[in-house]
Order: C-alpha cells, then structure tokens, then sequence
C-alpha cells in the first residue's frame, strides 16, 4: 500500500477526478460531432442497411457490462475485492465480445464499404472510433485489475477502480446514442 497519507490521496484524487471528467468533456464533442454529422449526411429518415439483430445484441452486452463494471467497482469500495476481480473480469469478457459483435461481425456483412459514400465512411468512423474507445476501456481496466491483484486498492483508496468504471459508462453511453442513431432512427432504404 502506499506511504501518502489518506489526506494527500484525497487531494489528489480530486485533482485526477478534475481530470479525468475535463478528458470526457472534450471526448463527448468528438462523439457528438460524429453524432452530428449522421443527421447531417444522412437525414432524420434515412439509417443504413444494418443487421438489426446485431446492433441490439452487441448494445445488450455492452450495457450488460455496464452493469458488471458498476457492480466492481461498489465491490471494491466496500472491500470486497473477490467480488471486485470477478465482476471486472466479466466486464473485460463482455468488452471484447462488443469488439468481435462490432469489428468481427457487423462490419463484415455490412452491404456497402467505408470507400463506397460519405454515408458508409461515416458508419465505419463512428463504429471504429467507439470501438477504439472500447479497446482503450478493456485495456484500463486489464491494467486496474492487476494492480487490484497486486493488493494497490482497497475501500480507502480506489480511485483506478472508480476512474475505470467511469470511463466504461461514459463509452456505454456513447453507444446508446450511437445505437439509436444508426440502427433505430430512420428507416432503411428499400
């Protein structure tokens, strides 16, 4: 365990929570660039021709993970650190089967590719760039769960445990819009 008193960990818990909250300002205006730039090129009638059973099946997993994240990290805040590794291992599970449901699968039977449109480009920029934000996820909380193993978090001091279970509901909550922006609103062209 560290030597910092629990007061300067405190202190500078809040500087890193000022941080890392600045970090998901600045990151929601790029998603919410893309998130307009999908009214803009493709209207509030039009979505692109996507595999519906997919999207929903990769959103579950990805909100089913939320849950497990959450669920983590109240685990180790009250010290329960079995409960900790077992719920962020699930989460890291449910991360990579989002990536394999996303990379693996939609964008290999999607109808068009990125070099086709705007329209299709614009798909795989969203989708890659919030996969991209799923990989980095799955990474920090690898990275949290061995230190975790390594006995560096407890209930007093768990501020990597928080910061990671954050950044995972940040980058769920980017896909719901996503979601809803590519799969639900609109209707495909016939």
């Amino acid at each position: 365990m560290s030597t910092v008193s629990l007061a300067d960990y405190q202190r500078r818990t809040f500087t890193n929570r000022l941080g890392l909250w600045l970090f998901i300002v600045s990151d929601a205006f790029v998603f919410a660039g893309l998130f307009a730039a999908r009214f803009y090129l493709y209207g509030a009638n039009y979505r692109p021709e996507l595999s519906q059973e997919v999207g929903l099946i990769v959103t579950a997993v990805l909100g089913l993970s939320s849950y497990f994240a959450y669920r983590g990290e109240i685990a180790m805040k009250f010290g329960d650190a079995r409960a900790y590794f077992r719920s962020t291992i699930i989460t890291i599970i449910l991360g990579v089967l989002f990536l394999i449901g996303v990379v693996g699968v939609e964008w290999q039977i999607a109808p068009h590719g990125p070099d086709e449109s705007a329209l299709w480009s614009l798909f795989y920029t969203m989708t890659g760039f919030h996969a991209f934000h799923v990989l980095t996820g799955v990474i920090f909380l690898g990275i949290v769960y061995r230190n975790a193993r390594r006995g560096l978090y407890n209930a007093e001091r768990h501020w990597p445990v928080e910061a990671a279970a954050i950044y995972w509901h940040f980058v769920d909550v980017v896909w719901f819009f996503f979601y809803a922006a590519l799969y639900l609103i609109g209707v495909p062209p016939l």
